[in-house]
């Protein structure tokens, strides 16, 4: 059961931490790369799901971020664990041009994962994205207040209203110093 819960549910969170998803601007980048370069390295912590079947199941994740030479965008890989089981995670996310963000998590809807169809990098800060699997509709949000931590939080659509259904606050574990990355 708990396995299932990895397979379906926990690729959502991934999503945001990449994910947060991830809908841009065809001008004026600055604030998107801004954003992604904030989340190269190496996170771990804790997560839950806050609302469902499986509310009040808690898992740890460790995920590494990396930017794609020359594109606006990012990868995170890892995975994540509740008790014994363990599920590798992953997500890619990437400007498209006019499409705005495009990506996919485990593979995408047509795979075990999700698609991210649109969102917006708010500011260097935050971001937030649209996530698509079949009926269901949601988004991903990410927080990076500060060089070291980085929340997620994952809602789906039920009727007229986003329920959070995931929550996980990352710490980063590397020495990467993002504030001092000069803009290219």
């Amino acid at each position: 059961m708990k396995s299932a819960i990895l397979s379906s549910v926990l690729p959502m969170a991934v999503a945001l931490a990449a994910t947060a998803g991830l809908a841009g601007k065809a001008l004026g980048a600055e604030p998107d790369k801004q954003f992604f370069r904030s989340v190269e390295g190496k996170w771990v912590g804790p997560g839950e799901i806050v609302a469902g079947k499986y509310k009040g199941t808690k898992f740890t994740c460790s995920f590494t971020g990396s930017t794609p030479d020359g594109k606006v965008g990012m990868s995170l890989d890892g995975g994540c664990r509740v008790g014994v089981f363990t599920q590798q995670m992953s997500a890619t996310v990437q400007h498209k041009g006019r499409q705005g963000y495009k990506g996919s998590f485990m593979g995408g809807a047509a795979g075990s994962g999700l698609d991210i169809i649109g969102g917006n990098v708010v500011d260097p800060h935050k971001v937030v994205f649209t996530i698509n699997r079949n009926q269901l509709r949601g988004v991903m949000q990410a927080l990076v207040p500060d060089d070291n931590s980085m929340t997620v939080t994952v809602a789906v659509r039920v009727d007229e209203q986003l329920v959070p259904v995931i929550g996980m606050k990352l710490k980063r574990i590397d020495a990467v110093e993002v504030g001092s990355i000069a803009p290219n």
